[in-house]
């Protein structure tokens, strides 16, 4: 069988086809260290600003022991036609009460599973981006994204 032959990249626009493959694949995997051992698991952003990404969790959740121990996380969006982003960066809860405040009004699934924002086990996450790579489709070769594209 013949490899792929994805359609070629164009430097300039490593941004806008990796924002459009996130627009696109709506739910990243998040993967973070639980002592040594890799966890993967679906995550559904409550927020995404440029490359930087807001993930609502509960503080009962065991990822939230493993991101307290280790932050450094790696989020990665696959689309409907293969194509990769990955952001590798740290998570850290978030604390802008305003910012919070936005993100509560803007996602009615957290108000009906939470009830109220002062919820005790309501943990936002904000990861913050330190190399982002885009894929298209199966062509074995990552291109990296500028951190700082614009939203």
């Amino acid at each position: 069988m013949a490899r792929p032959r994805p359609e070629p990249v164009d430097p300039a626009r490593l941004p806008e086809l990796a924002m459009a493959t996130m627009k696109s694949a709506k739910f990243p995997m998040l993967a973070s260290d639980d002592e040594g051992q890799p966890r993967l698991r679906p995550v559904s952003p409550v927020k995404t600003k440029g490359f930087t990404v807001w993930v609502a969790n509960l503080k009962a959740y065991h990822k939230t022991g493993e991101i307290a121990a280790n932050p450094r996380v790696e989020l990665c969006y696959l689309d409907g036609s293969h194509d990769q982003v990955r952001i590798t960066g740290t998570a850290a809860p978030e604390e802008d009460a305003d910012l919070l405040a936005a993100i509560w009004e803007k996602n009615p699934l957290l108000r009906s599973y939470l009830g109220t924002p002062d919820n005790p086990d309501l943990i936002v996450y904000r990861i913050e981006p330190a190399r982002v790579r885009f894929m298209r489709e199966w062509a074995l070769d990552y291109h990296e994204v500028p951190c700082s594209a614009p939203a």
